[in-house]
């Protein structure tokens, strides 16, 4: 194995942007925002789209200088995002975040007048307009996802002047979630004294059960006092968007969210309804795990317990072991991979610290000019924490593949991004599986595994249904915290199949997650099932190549056709998948059952 130093704990930005408390940031801010002034006087002046070259040199002119501006405004959305990330307290970064939110109704003004002109013109036309001009051959993907996107947008004067009022609307309450659970205090009891600390400091897979309980009602006791506000933040995060659909030519709230995957509403229905009718095997890895853990049913601060074995791993796993497992995990599946791991954690990509002030929760984020990323996270001694490490990594090295890309190229929807993370995820599992020595180690792997299948198909699923019902309720008026506690409670009891104790629920669960709480993006919730169902079914298919370092060339090309083709075609133009067919999902399940089998044969 690999001998390495202790690996970086808090990661590098000084050599992204001026410091945010520096005035040459707010230079930055002031020339981004001339500049996005600018291009929104030339995309006004745009000749029609033909296939004169004139017109494209035209568009291609000002669709080149167009990627370079969006690429830094996206940096300096990454840089301000991740010094509110590790700092949540500072109330100076706060107000910058709201300034550069301020700047962002003038690229979606561009997005807008692009997408509004490229809406009425045949395909036909478009495909001799992009031929016209090499630059616009190269983004051509591009030119057609403007077009289709152009289905979200309302009349040009009322699409920006919604983007104009999302700033201090849809955009400001949720970044009202991210000050008030940033803020937040729990306080718990450590070595006989009571200590507050913020929620990503608060863990749920301490082998002691009094710990776990006491901690899940500390949390919910804090989150409790927010709860109102939450609920205010959800009522019109949900009214605003429900508002704008009425305006537009879709079925329902879930048009838009498919629209922004790329992907078909047949290719969601199929994997829910396949999951629907699997995902039984689970409550037996559940209720096995019950038994291990000396109870009658699992509650919810129990589904990540580690089991009580003697032999594996320890429970405490430290950082530095941890990047050593993923590095040489990630070794064997490809060197490409591993290498830029190794780099990310030794270039300080990664903040990890155990601190208190950090915001909750984990990302990565792309600084597209640079061609870097940087991970954020909380790191707490655990192989869950450990997981967390390679899916972000798994981002970091998709965005890495792109990077030469051309900027527009290089944004792939997220269903897609987080199959590269879980795949990462599955190639760490999976070494880490093979590489067990002991029946406990095997068992402890399994344990970590099967957990992810209950996130992802039972908790994501969780997820799906709330905010499913919430945005029909929604069209009825706003609803209580109360209620929102009922359809969450009812959504966990329908997805985990009433698996869980009659006491061991957790209603306020809609309260904490900030996944509900992301304006830029609605359902924030399946893409993560797809990308894990997905990277399973691909990762079981290096068995049928000869050669590994031909599979990983394979995945190298599907994680660049996701910043250029829809997801059905990206998927079966390079695995072959189709994914509208339940065949696909149930070949991904069945390796979950397999899982299943292998836990309770072990646990005999």
């Amino acid at each position: 194995m690999t001998e390495v130093a202790a690996y970086p704990l808090t990661w590098e930005l000084d050599s992204l942007y001026p410091h945010p408390d520096h005035s040459d940031f707010e230079n930055c801010l002031d020339q981004m925002k001339v500049s996005l002034e600018s291009l929104i006087e030339r995309v006004e002046a745009l000749p029609e789209a033909t296939a004169s070259e004139a017109s494209a040199a035209v568009w291609g002119d000002f669709l080149t200088d167009y990627q370079a501006a969006t690429a830094d405004l996206s940096g300096l959305f990454a840089f301000l995002e991740c010094h509110c990330a590790e700092d949540a307290y500072n109330k100076h970064f706060q107000v910058l975040m709201a300034r550069l939110a301020s700047i962002r109704p003038l690229r979606e003004n561009i997005e807008t007048q692009l997408q509004l002109t490229l809406r009425d013109v045949t395909d036909e036309v478009l495909q001799q307009f992009a031929q016209a001009d090499s630059r616009l051959q190269e983004i051509h993907f591009f030119l057609e996802d403007s077009k289709r996107n152009a289905k979200l947008r309302l009349p040009k004067d009322q699409e920006i002047l919604a983007s104009e009022l999302a700033v201090d609307g849809l955009h400001a309450w949720g970044r009202l979630y991210d000050r008030l659970s940033g803020e937040l205090k729990i306080r718990v009891m450590e070595k006989g004294e009571l200590v507050d600390r913020s929620p990503g400091q608060i863990q749920f897979d301490s082998p002691q059960r009094t710990i776990r309980e006491n901690n899940f009602y500390a949390a919910n006791k804090a989150w409790a006092t927010i709860a109102d506000s939450c609920a205010d933040a959800l009522n019109h995060l949900a009214g605003t968007r429900l508002t704008t659909y009425k305006h537009l030519p879709v079925n329902d709230h879930l048009d838009a969210p498919l629209i922004y995957n790329r992907m078909e509403r047949a290719t969601l229905d199929t994997m829910w309804s396949v999951i629907t009718e699997r995902k039984h095997k689970l409550v037996s890895y559940l209720d096995k795990k019950a038994e291990l853990l000396g109870l009658s049913k699992l509650c919810w601060y129990d589904v990540n317990a580690p089991l009580p074995l003697s032999g594996g791993e320890s429970a405490e796993l430290q950082y530095d072991r941890a990047c050593e497992l993923v590095v040489n995990s990630f070794e064997k599946f490809s060197p490409d991979l591993s290498q830029f791991s190794e780099k990310a954690l030794r270039e300080r990509w990664i903040e990890v610290e155990n601190r208190p002030g950090k915001r909750q929760g984990g990302f990565c984020t792309g600084f597209p000019v640079q061609k870097q990323s940087r991970i954020f996270m909380t790191y707490t001694n655990s192989a869950d924490s450990m997981s967390t490490l390679a899916h972000e990594l798994g981002h970091a090295y998709h965005s890495y593949v792109l990077k030469d890309e051309p900027f527009v190229l290089s944004d792939y929807p997220m269903n897609l991004a987080e199959t590269a993370s879980t795949f990462a995820e599955a190639v760490l599992g999976e070494q880490r599986l093979s590489a067990a020595q002991t029946r406990e180690e095997e068992l402890q792997i399994l344990d970590g595994m099967l957990g992810d299948s209950v996130a992802f198909m039972l908790n994501i699923h969780t997820r799906f249904l709330f905010e499913d019902r919430l945005h029909k309720e929604r069209l009825d008026g706003e609803l209580t915290s109360e209620r929102f506690s009922e359809l969450m409670l009812e959504a966990q009891k329908e997805a985990y199949l009433n698996s869980l104790d009659d006491e061991g629920w957790n209603p306020l669960f809609w309260v904490s997650k900030l996944h509900f709480y992301i304006s830029e993006l609605p359902f924030y919730n399946f893409p993560y099932t797809f990308g894990y169902l997905l990277s399973l079914g691909v990762y079981a298919l290096s068995d049928t190549f000869s050669d590994q370092t031909e599979f990983a060339d394979k995945y190298r090309e599907l994680l660049i056709a996701t910043g250029c083709q829809l997801t059905e075609e990206a998927v079966a133009n390079t695995f072959g998948y189709h994914l509208g067919e339940a065949e696909f999902w149930n070949k991904s399940i069945d390796i979950i059952d397999r899982r299943v089998d292998r836990f309770l044969e072990l646990t005999q």
